[in-house]
């Protein structure tokens, strides 16, 4: 499915009432695996406040990795990678960061070690609380998941936050309602782009997103597919999911 045009998605600003317009990428990269070169060129043209990133390097010199991932994409490191076991935070010179926490979830034996990201950022008056996930595989782990992701949101204590993640889950799937329940989903809010975020030519399924809390405007949503800049073979090459951008508009924060 595609709906509106890729222009029309707001850009970064700060308005005269302090409320910030932010824009909020989320990509699994595959522990950038595949070609780094074009996955950077991807984020640059996405033009992205905060990236929520799936399947950072976790294991030998991924610091380095991590870095090599900022610094080519124009943005720097704010928390993740191996100490929330893949899922990572950057952003643009935009934001203040204002406190970051990574925490490591309850494991089920033979399953990978899932994790959250988590930082609140500042863009000038506005604050934003920013959750990194990758959920499960497993429905019922996946699902347990789901409701710590809830509690960690709330535990933020940011009336104003966003979740970007691989939730492995279609929006029909219960951990995913559990969470549009709860929370804003982006596409679902204002779709805008391309819906489906798997790799191009795979089935289609819509298992990224960004979701956002209630007081979050969500102004656009979903795979920037013809966007300037992004283009079709940088997608195919850079990792095996699609990225998802959101732009959003986040109230001033009462001093």
């Amino acid at each position: 499915m595609e709906t509106n045009s890729v222009q029309d998605l707001p850009d970064s600003t700060t308005e005269r009432d302090g409320c910030a317009i932010v824009r909020v990428l989320s990509y699994n990269v595959r522990s950038m695996r595949d070609d780094v070169a074009a996955l950077a060129r991807v984020i640059r043209a996405c033009r992205p406040d905060v990236v929520c990133v799936q399947e950072a390097p976790r294991f030998f010199r991924w610091r380095k990795a991590a870095t090599r991932l900022a610094r080519s994409s124009g943005l720097v490191y704010v928390a993740g990678g191996a100490t929330a076991s893949g899922p990572m935070i950057l952003s643009s010179l935009r934001a203040h960061v204002e406190r970051t926490e990574d925490i490591l979830l309850p494991r089920t034996p033979g399953l990978h070690q899932r994790g959250f990201s988590t930082a609140v950022l500042r863009f000038g008056r506005a604050r934003l609380g920013v959750l990194s996930c990758h959920l499960s595989i497993d429905d019922e782990e996946r699902y347990t998941q789901g409701e710590l992701l809830l509690e960690r949101l709330s535990a933020l204590g940011e009336p104003y936050a966003v979740v970007g993640g691989d939730f492995n889950d279609r929006p029909d799937g219960r951990t995913f309602g559990l969470l549009s329940n709860a929370l804003q989903d982006g596409w679902g809010t204002k779709p805008w782009g391309r819906e489906h975020t798997t790799r191009l030519g795979d089935p289609l399924q819509r298992i990224d997103a960004v979701f956002a809390t209630p007081g979050v405007q969500v102004l656009g949503c979903g795979v920037p597919m013809g966007l300037p800049g992004v283009r079709e073979q940088d997608l195919r090459a850079a990792t095996d999911h699609l990225p998802v951008l959101a732009a959003v508009r986040v109230p001033a924060t009462a001093c």
